[in-house]
């Protein structure tokens, strides 16, 4: 799975379409010079490489992160290095679509132990008593 991971990434890279502005933050004059803040699309519907199933998960899974266009956006400027931001970027877009289109674990149903049980309901009974005692109004 790792290995595929790996190819996939490979493959999808050529698919990724960067934009660069100038970012925001302190910074001062080198703010308003250089382009840093990097801003990573991903158009999900004319993509080659996703199947169409894969396409819909990402579609519902991923709302927020897809405009209008079809296309999934991830902005980087955390740092003022437009190639750190960059790297930043693919990253983050790698983990979103990895954890997109990973399955979901079945859950295996367990059966509630005859003692879990018997416990449970022994505590309830004391609760249940503390209770009452608290409420007896004695008639003097």
């Amino acid at each position: 799975m790792q290995s595929e991971q790996i190819i996939y990434t490979n493959e999808l890279n050529t698919e990724l379409n960067f934009s660069f502005s100038r970012s925001s933050g302190p910074g001062g004059q080198s703010v308003n010079k250089v382009n840093t803040k990097v801003e990573l699309r991903f158009n999900i519907s004319l993509s080659n490489i996703l199947s169409q199933e894969e396409k819909y998960t990402l579609f519902a899974k991923l709302p927020n992160q897809i405009n209008n266009e079809k296309e999934f956006i991830v902005i980087s400027q955390a740092t003022r290095s437009q190639l750190q931001n960059k790297e930043d970027s693919i990253l983050k877009f790698y983990e979103a679509i990895n954890t997109a289109l990973k399955p979901v674990k079945k859950r295996k149903p367990v059966k509630v132990s005859k003692s879990a049980k018997e416990k449970r309901l022994k505590d309830k009974k004391v609760i249940s008593q503390k209770k009452l005692r608290r409420n007896t109004k004695d008639d003097i």
